[in-house]
């Protein structure tokens, strides 16, 4: 590891201990070095309209519609949702189902653009030249239709997390670039060469979320990424911010555990970093703001860290949303001899996907070409011995044992008393058990299994209140029947009785003739 050589001053006088956590081999240094290439403009992109957190954006274009790079494309719905902008110039020749790059492997709803290789800007989104002079409300609105989400993985939408955070009276801003898993690279090749943007766009985010302290986090094993914020902190000569560094764990970089370092408050059980004062943002997130701002361009590319040993020429590239993974790999040298997976982050969290045709989307910060020997050899799995590593490193504080053997027992409602949903998905359980127990994919299965039930008894809950209100609707119709059949016959016994019956009475056989 590295040595910090940075002056005192930088580091933070007391931090707390990560829980649990791993010393993973890194595998950065044969990525992390070279410059970010600009990705060669791809000749067709494959935009799904849900690249983040929520509900699906809604498309505004329609096959044979010329787009300009930048145009928007398909637009957020509802109160959680993100647009979607065309990272190319062209013409739209499809919309509709195509594979996407997601573990479930299914397809969904994509916008696919073919390229006239011209690169025309949409002249739509234009800079903000004074951006303080701007309404924070306004400020946020125009990070939102930029279509801005979380780009250290959560895919949370940016203008969304700023308002909860406003709203919750947050008092720091925390800008994370503790890149802890291995193999990615993305995050400190943007903070060697782009601080100025990160920074940039730390003092704006400020400004949207009202707020004057900001910390920015970096792991003390890169020292030209570290001196390189430092640089652009000094040149701001804004006293709100303040450069930290945290042990290089895995997983460091979740924004609770970051959080619990840098100050030891802990965010509750089901609980948000809002809840303890703080909002996170990752540090390409905040470079996509400020490149939001001062140049008006939004959401249309993201850099993207091809990586081992089944890489020829492994590296970080800046990516048009919707290219294929296949020219990524082809601008890395093309695949090795002895690749044997194809992996969709990193080798912790990410997951494998079947082919390189599959589009590169605003979650994806590294596509790992993993030969046999970096996959390991596939292992057995044997029952669980009950030794508590898993517990050891659950950087949740989670008893993963027992929310495996609750899980195995289809007992789900017990593992929200184990908090379940806390569990962040890291696999330090997966790869400390010596059993081979794939318990990740097991908490991920319970959690939907709940999510299910959860929305059948919503649904469930609907229904009765449908039905009740359908049984007092026709209570209430079936009262006024009866009193305004009990008028009419009331009326008929007060005419009988002033001798007016017998003609009534007639009339009523006359219209009962005439209907029928």
């Amino acid at each position: 590891m590295t040595q910090d050589t940075r002056p005192p001053d930088t580091v933070p006088q007391k931090q707390w201990p990560i829980r649990g956590g791993l010393m993973l081999p890194p595998h950065k240094e044969i990525s992390r070095n070279q410059s970010i290439l600009n990705a060669s403009l791809p000749a067709t992109v494959t935009l799904p309209v849900q690249q983040h957190v929520g509900a699906p954006a809604q498309p505004v274009v329609q096959t044979g519609d010329k787009v300009l790079t930048g145009q928007l494309i398909a637009s957020a719905q509802g109160n959680i949702s993100g647009s979607v902008h065309a990272s190319i110039s062209g013409t739209i020749s499809h919309v509709g189902a195509a594979p996407v790059p997601h573990a479930s492997g299914l397809d969904g709803l994509c916008i696919t653009i073919q390229s006239d290789g011209k690169d025309v800007r949409c002249a739509e989104s234009t800079p903000v030249d004074d951006y303080p002079s701007l309404d924070p409300v306004a400020l946020r609105s125009l990070i939102a239709d930029a279509g801005i989400v979380g780009l250290g993985g959560a895919v949370f939408p940016t203008a969304v997390k700023i308002e909860a955070g406003r709203s919750a009276g947050i008092e720091t801003l925390l800008i994370n670039g503790a890149e802890c898993e291995p193999y990615i690279t993305c995050d400190a090749a943007l903070m060697r060469e782009r601080a100025d943007e990160i920074i940039s766009g730390a003092q704006i985010l400020l400004h949207a979320l009202e707020v004057e302290r900001c910390i920015i986090a970096l792991e003390r094993d890169v020292p030209k990424s570290l001196e390189a914020i430092e640089r652009a902190i000094s040149a701001s000569a804004d006293g709100r911010l303040e450069l930290v560094t945290v042990p290089t764990i895995y997983p460091a970089g979740g924004e609770k555990q970051l959080i619990q370092a840098l100050t030891g408050r802990e965010v509750p059980s089901g609980g948000l970093p809002h809840d303890v004062g703080f909002v996170c943002q990752n540090v390409a997130t905040a470079a996509a703001v400020a490149r939001r701002v001062h140049t008006g361009e939004p959401l249309i590319s993201r850099i993207v860290t091809c990586t081992g040993s089944g890489v020829a020429e492994p590296r970080n590239l800046e990516v048009r949303l919707g290219t294929p993974i296949a020219e990524l790999v082809a601008q890395c040298g093309g695949y090795t001899t002895d690749v044997a997976r194809l992996i969709i982050g990193g080798p912790m969290m990410g997951f494998a996907v079947p082919s390189d045709e599959l589009p590169v989307t605003k979650v994806v910060n590294c596509v790992l070409a993993a030969t046999r020997a970096e996959i390991g050899v596939e292992k057995t799995t044997m029952p669980c011995i009950r030794c508590g590593d898993c517990a050891r490193v659950c950087p949740a504080n989670l008893l993963p044992q027992q929310l495996y053997w609750h899980i195995r027992a289809g007992d789900f409602e017990n593992t929200r008393k184990f908090d379940l949903f806390d569990c962040i998905e890291c696999g330090c359980c997966d790869y400390v058990c010596p059993s081979h127990i794939p318990l990740v994919e097991h908490y991920r299965y319970a959690k939907g299994q709940i999510r299910s039930l959860d929305e059948m008894a919503r649904n469930a809950e609907v229904a009765k209140q449908r039905s009740e209100h359908k049984s007092a609707r026709t209570l209430k119709d079936d009262e006024a029947y009866d009193s305004q059949l009990e008028e009419k016959k009331q009326a008929v016994r007060d005419a009988a009785s002033g001798g007016g019956g017998k003609d009534i009475i007639e009339a009523a056989i006359r219209r009962a003739k005439h209907n029928k």
